[in-house]
């Protein structure tokens, strides 16, 4: 898989990928410190996507953005994290009663954060992978040699649409279809 996952507007598939591969080992990642920094990394990716997709054109759709990460690496120095992260947004509507995915992507990134003196944390950076030539460095760079190149996973989109279902009211089993 390269370094974007894909995008969907209007019906049309446009494709986000970057040359390279993007692969990871499962994460040691300590989940204590994941558990911290995670709801902080996915509402900075919510507040990022606010305004991109294809659905937040289409008034009748209440398009809303669901973002998830999965931890790469983790390291904690001091008041300061460096989180290597997979991404992935989506952009789910409602019509006719169904769940309708609009537009998505899938993208490693590097954020590091801050943890400010009462304790929560706060996005101070934020690194994405260039599209086409020199992502494949930059994701060696970022992460090494053996992340790179050692196992392709995605980060699951059924949690995205378990929360989307329950935004919009909709039954657990209502199937996805495209926008």
């Amino acid at each position: 898989m390269s370094a974007g996952r894909w995008a969907v507007g209007g019906g049309a598939v446009v494709v986000l990928v970057a040359t390279g591969a993007w692969a990871r080992w499962p994460s040691d990642a300590d989940p204590r410190l994941w558990d911290q920094v995670r709801p902080v990394v996915e509402a900075r990716l919510v507040e990022q996507a606010r305004g991109s997709g294809y659905g937040e054109s289409e008034p009748g759709l209440w398009a809303r953005w669901f973002c998830r990460a999965e931890a790469v690496d983790l390291d904690e120095q001091g008041s300061l994290v460096r989180a290597g992260v997979s991404t992935l947004c989506l952009e789910y509507g409602v019509r006719a009663g169904r769940l309708v995915e609009c537009s998505g992507a899938e993208v490693p990134q590097v954020l590091r954060l801050r943890r400010e003196a009462g304790g929560d944390y706060v996005v101070v950076s934020q690194e994405e992978p260039p599209e086409g030539a020199g992502s494949a460095e930059w994701l060696t760079g970022h992460f090494g040699l053996a992340t790179t190149i050692a196992l392709d996973t995605e980060v699951a989109a059924g949690p995205l649409e378990s929360a989307a279902r329950t935004h919009f009211g909709l039954p657990a089993d209502s199937p996805v279809t495209q926008c």
